[in-house]
């Protein structure tokens, strides 16, 4: 699928008095409701963000853990008393999850902005300045 981006003369071509189509407001009610899933998967990000980094700050505290320490270690709602090494993979293997876990959500966050682009490309050049599609 071709993109093209849209001058300030196609913008302004294209008047106010641009009917409104069914073709039309599907494609302003499907940016709508990817806009919306945009915002919910940038807010998954931020909180999959910060467990990273929390799991990361438990890696690096396990790491200044004697081998044979046990630690608690948290399953659901029930901590379990593990060796440190034991514990450190455990916590290797959930970080290994949520980097794939964001990167899932990178790419669904980048084919979404990127049906949006087009989409505005679509609407702006049909109704110019008379469509605020701006999020």
């Amino acid at each position: 699928m071709q993109r093209r981006m849209l001058s300030r003369e196609d913008e302004e071509a294209a008047g106010p008095e641009a009917e409104v189509r069914r073709e039309d407001q599907e494609k302003i009610n499907k940016f709508s409701r990817l806009h919306q899933r945009e915002l919910n998967i940038e807010d998954q990000l931020k909180t999959k963000n910060k467990e990273k980094e929390e799991l990361d700050d438990i890696s690096t505290e396990l790491e200044l853990v004697d081998e044979d320490d046990k630690v608690p270690y948290r399953v659901g709602d029930a901590f379990f008393n593990v060796k440190a090494t034991k514990a450190l993979k455990m916590v290797e293997v959930e970080s290994t999850k949520m980097e794939e876990d964001i990167s899932a959500l990178e790419d669904s966050l980048s084919t979404i902005r990127d049906d949006m682009t087009q989409l505005k490309v679509d609407l702006y050049a049909r109704f110019g300045r008379s469509i605020n599609l701006e999020t």
